[in-house]
C-alpha cells in the first residue's frame, strides 16, 4: 500500500496528496477545534484507511484527547454514535469515490455538521501549520479505547419502524463491496425478510464495480438480480453506506426525489402535520406530495450542513436530497440509507402495494438528470445566464441560480471543487426536457465562449 494517495473532500480542506503525517496533524488539529474530551473515530474498508485511521488517532492522543475507536463502520454508524455518546466523530471514507482516493469526514457532538464556516478552516489551517513545524507537546497524553457499536445501530435502525410489518418481503442488496457489507446483513437479521446481498465482501479496491449508485451503469448487476429472483425491491448504497438508491420489483431505478416523496408520505402518516425539508433541486413534486400528506415542506440548500442546520432550525422530522441522502430528526438530524431503506420497505408492506406501482402517483414531471458544463467563470456566466432570461421567469438564488417558468425550471449550480455548472432541469415531458436542455446549455455555451473571457 502507498503512503500517499489522491484525496477526496468537497471543499478542498484536505491536500491533494494525503498521507499518514496529514491524518496525525489533522488529528491534532481537530483535538483544537472539537472542544471534547473525547473523539470517536471510525473508517471504511479501503486501502489506506486502517493506515490513516491510526495516523488520525496518534494526533488526537498525543493532543490529550481520549479516542473511543469504531474500527470499521459505516459513516452512518459513526454519525449514530457521535449523537448516542454525545462525542465529536471523524470518520476515514472517501465515499462514492475509486479505491485509490480517501478523506476524512468530521462532525461535532451529538452529529451536528463541521463545515467551512464552522471549523473545517480551522481545521485546515491548524493542520499546515503543525505539519509544517510540528504539534506542541502535551503534558497529558489520550487514550485509545476500542468500542464496536453495530449491535446498537441496529436496535437504533430498527426503532424507526414496525419491524414486524416487514416480514415476507424479498430484497436484493448491492453493497458494492463497501461499507454496506457490514452493516446490511445484521439489520435485516431476524426480519423475516429474505436477503440476497450481492458483493458483500469488504473490498477497498471495488473488484466489482465502483461503489457509486448514482451513476447508472452501477445498478446494472442489481437490476438483472432484482429480475432473477423476483425481488421486490433492490438496494445500492454507496461506498461509506450513508446513502442508497432504489430499484423497484421491475428493474427500473428510482430517483432521489421520488424516494423522498415517499419516505415523507410514509413518516407524515405516523407523525401528521410535520414540517419535512427538500433540496432545491429535488422535483416539484416532492413539496407537493408533502403538502398534500399535510406536511409542511421547506425548501432548503444543497448539501448536509445546509440540511442540518436548517433542520434544526425548523424541527424538521425529516429532509431529503436528490442525491440519495436522507435525514432524520430522530437520527440526530443525521442522514442514513439503512433507515430510509428500512421505512420504504415499511411504506411497501403498510400500502400492500409494489414500489413500481406506488411510485406512478409521485412522479408528475420529467427532468434531466444533473448535466455540467465546463466554463471559465462560474459567476459571469450564472449573470449572463440570468440576464438572458431576465422577466421571463421567476429568480431565486438560494444555491446558484434557480429559474422558474411556471410548467418547467432549472437550477444551475457551481461546482465546489471544479469550473464546472451543474444543470438540473425539470419539465412536463421527456420531449420538453430535451428541448429546454439544450436551450439551456447553448445559453452557457455563449456565455463562456462570448461573454466572459
Amino acid at each position: 500500500m502507498s503512503d500517499i494517495f489522491k484525496a477526496y473532500d468537497v471543499r478542498g480542506i484536505v491536500p491533494d496528496e494525503l498521507n499518514e503525517d496529514w491524518a496525525r496533524a489533522i488529528g491534532a488539529a481537530f483535538a483544537e477545534v472539537a472542544d471534547a474530551d473525547q473523539v470517536i473515530v471510525g473508517s471504511d474498508m479501503r486501502l489506506s484507511s486502517g493506515a490513516l485511521r491510526a495516523a488520525l488517532t496518534e494526533g488526537l492522543t498525543g493532543a490529550g484527547i481520549d479516542v473511543i475507536d469504531l474500527g470499521l463502520a459505516s459513516t452512518d454508524l459513526l454519525y449514530f454514535a457521535s449523537g448516542k455518546l454525545n462525542c465529536p466523530g471523524v470518520m476515514i471514507t472517501a465515499s462514492h469515490n475509486p479505491g485509490n482516493y480517501n478523506g476524512i469526514k468530521f462532525c461535532r457532538a451529538g452529529a451536528s455538521p463541521v463545515g467551512a464556516e464552522s471549523g473545517l478552516l480551522e481545521v485546515q489551517e491548524l493542520a499546515t501549520n503543525y505539519l509544517a513545524t510540528s504539534v506542541p507537546p502535551r503534558a497529558v497524553h489520550g487514550t485509545r479505547q476500542e468500542r464496536p457499536m453495530l449491535d446498537e445501530y441496529v436496535s437504533h435502525v430498527h426503532s424507526f419502524v414496525d419491524v414486524a410489518k416487514l416480514r415476507g418481503l424479498r430484497v436484493v442488496a448491492d453493497t458494492a463491496n463497501g461499507m454496506g457489507g457490514l452493516i446490511v446483513p445484521p439489520v435485516f437479521d431476524g426480519l423475516g425478510i429474505s436477503l440476497e446481498v450481492l458483493y458483500g465482501d469488504l473490498d477497498g479496491s471495488f473488484p466489482n464495480h465502483p461503489a457509486d449508485p448514482i451513476q447508472p451503469e452501477n445498478l446494472v448487476d442489481l437490476r438483472a438480480k432484482v429480475l432473477s429472483v423476483g425481488a421486490d425491491v433492490g438496494l445500492a448504497f454507496d461506498g461509506d453506506a450513508d446513502r442508497v438508491f432504489l430499484v423497484d420489483d421491475k428493474a427500473a431505478p428510482v430517483s432521489g426525489s421520488t424516494t423522498t416523496a415517499l419516505i415523507a408520505r410514509r413518516i407524515l402518516s405516523r407523525y401528521p402535520g410535520q414540517t419535512i425539508l427538500y433540496n432545491l433541486i429535488c422535483s416539484k413534486a416532492v413539496p407537493e406530495v408533502i403538502t398534500e400528506a399535510g406536511g409542511v415542506a421547506i425548501r432548503t440548500r444543497v448539501g448536509h450542513s445546509f440540511i442540518k442546520a436548517d433542520m434544526a432550525r425548523t424541527g424538521a422530522i425529516f429532509g431529503g436530497e436528490h442525491s440519495g441522502h436522507y435525514y432524520f430528526r430522530d437520527n440526530y438530524r443525521a442522514d442514513s440509507g439503512m433507515i430510509a431503506a428500512l421505512t420504504v420497505l415499511e411504506e411497501m408492506a403498510t400500502q400492500g402495494s409494489s414500489l413500481s406501482e406506488m411510485r406512478g402517483s409521485l412522479e408528475r414531471y420529467s427532468d434531466s438528470g444533473e448535466v455540467n458544463s465546463k466554463v471559465q467563470n462560474t459567476a459571469a456566466v450564472l449573470k449572463f445566464v440570468e440576464n438572458a432570461y431576465q422577466g421571463r421567469a421567476e429568480v431565486d438564488h438560494l444555491d446558484g441560480l434557480t429559474l422558474d417558468f411556471g410548467d418547467w425550471w432549472f437550477n444551475l449550480r457551481p461546482s465546489n471543487t471544479e469550473p464546472l455548472l451543474r444543470l438540473n432541469l425539470e419539465a412536463a415531458t421527456d420531449d420538453e426536457v430535451s428541448r429546454r436542455s439544450h436551450e439551456v446549455l447553448a445559453v452557457v455555451a455563449k456565455a463562456d465562449s462570448e461573454e466572459v473571457r
